[in-house]
């Protein structure tokens, strides 16, 4: 067993007697959810959540985010933690006592991150006097389609201690047996793709087809065509997912061929040369769909979030850490990665990083627990405590491992 005293456990400790109040946070963060990169509730209750501790407060000038920087007493690398805040334009039905009251909800756990990373900062200002170096508490807007990471990256977040982070972290929840972290090094999320398709004919009267150059065969074909173009030209062991998401067409009147036809969906690959091969292909396969039905096509295929990618070494390190702190059979490596996306994926391109989930289904949950982005999501918040320990404990012992050992004469 280890001491009572040792630096993980005295974190762990204090991780707990933080629940009540980071549970508090979180319902009222729940209560009142904000969606976008315009957060101003949100980024306030973060504010007043940090007042008080030693910390250099910064707020986004083009969105509402807020980056803190905690400096350790004695000089050393810096070390990134992030957290996304906003919700989804989803009316929740979960019944909660502190359910959402507006049509917006946290439907993806930010609320979570919120607070446990507000607990991180606490439990971290507590030890400032034991850590070399920075930390970097990145409270993002917009991660749900706004790439709000992206901004804040254009707006200085990633020198603001005037270098790069050796190594930055990210938590997400999950449905899934509560209190079990799960990662896994290399790709972890997908990258993704917007697709918008729209064939152009001709119109007229639908008892009289021959005369018109109908889309909407056509629109048809192609969505089929997309099914197969995806099994049979894209290695299974490399997967791309193509999902049509909206079809439009007609003017509201059953005997009129309309001009035009359309669809939107979404797009998800592992690597950057699936892509490629995707984006070159793809068009040409529409197009020619559309010219055999002597109908033309425009295709838009625009990029959205890349794969977050987690640095093997670094992935390897927390998973054992996290085994350390919290036991082998809580800590699990994710065979495969998930064809979601993520925008801390603009973090992972420009330093190393690492990002790993956090299961939370509240305990005797009835029948299959709902996934995230469900009006019906409902996650537990007592893993707040060792969210906000994982990340404590990964920010002071990355910094504690490239610490530069003093030179002779010069006391630590």
């Amino acid at each position: 067993m280890r001491e009572l005293r040792s630096p993980t456990d005295r974190l762990l400790t204090a991780s707990h007697a933080l629940l009540p109040d980071l549970v508090a946070l979180r319902r009222e963060i729940h209560r009142d959810p904000e969606v976008g990169l315009d957060l101003p509730r949100t980024q306030q209750r973060v504010l007043s959540a940090l007042a008080g501790l030693d910390l250099e407060v910064t707020t986004g000038t083009g969105l509402s985010s807020v980056v803190a920087v905690l400096r350790g007493v004695r000089p050393g690398p810096t070390v990134l933690l992030r957290t996304d805040m906003d919700a989804l334009p989803i009316a929740e039905q979960t019944g909660l006592p502190y359910a959402s009251t507006s049509s917006a909800m946290h439907a993806c756990g930010h609320d979570l991150h919120i607070a446990g990373l507000v607990g991180a900062a606490r439990l971290l200002d507590g030890i400032r006097d034991e850590l070399a170096g920075n930390v970097v508490l990145m409270f993002q807007p917009g991660e749900e389609g706004h790439a709000g990471a992206a901004k804040m990256i254009d707006e200085g977040l990633l020198e603001i201690t005037g270098e790069l982070p050796v190594a930055a972290y990210a938590v997400h929840v999950r449905p899934g047996p509560r209190g079990i972290f799960v990662s896994r090094p290399g790709p972890v999320t997908a990258s993704t793709s917007r697709l918008a398709v729209t064939v152009h004919g001709r119109g007229g009267h639908g008892s009289r087809p021959h005369e018109a150059r109908d889309p909407v065969p056509v629109l048809a074909e192609v969505v089929l065509a997309l099914q197969s173009f995806v099994t049979r030209r894209f290695d299974v062991f490399d997967p791309v997912v193509v999902t049509v998401g909206s079809l439009a067409a007609g003017v509201g009147a059953d005997n009129v061929i309309c001009d035009s036809a359309s669809l939107t969906g979404t797009v998800r690959t592992m690597s950057p040369h699936t892509l490629s091969v995707l984006e070159e292909a793809l068009p040409r396969l529409v197009e020619g769909i559309a010219a055999a039905h002597d109908t033309t096509a425009t295709v838009e295929l625009s990029t959205g979030y890349p794969s977050v990618v987690n640095d093997p070494a670094l992935t390897g390190s927390v998973l054992s850490r996290l085994r350390h702190a919290f036991g082998e059979n809580r800590v699990l490596e994710a065979p495969t990665p998930t064809m979601g996306a993520e925008d801390f994926s603009f973090i992972t391109q420009r330093v190393p990083g690492a990002m790993f989930l956090l299961l939370a289904t509240p305990p005797g949950h009835p029948g299959v627990p709902a996934p995230n982005h469900s009006a019906h999501a409902v996650f537990d918040d007592s893993v707040l405590a060792d969210h906000a320990a994982a990340l404590a404990l990964l920010a002071a012992q990355t910094l504690a491992s490239q610490a530069t050992p003093p030179t002779d004469g010069n006391p630590s």
